[in-house]
């Protein structure tokens, strides 16, 4: 588990995630042409729990493909 420093409309938090989860949500927001920052900033703004958690769901969503 790596515990990260992130920007939130402009507020420093930390997301703590596997690095596995690191490494995918790098390689979303690359094909996205958006920063990490800028894809957690996104995924913060349409969650209800606990940033981590939607970030993962995040991630499970969008390896599944879209309408699964």
């Amino acid at each position: 588990m790596k515990k990260r420093s992130v920007l939130i409309a402009g507020h420093p938090t930390s997301v703590s995630l596997e690095e596995e989860f690191w490494d995918a949500l790098k390689s979303v927001a690359q094909s996205r042409g958006l920063s990490v920052n800028a894809l957690i900033e996104e995924i913060d703004q349409s969650r209800t729990g606990n940033l981590s958690s939607a970030i993962r769901v995040y991630l499970l969503k969008a390896a599944r493909g879209p309408g699964e």
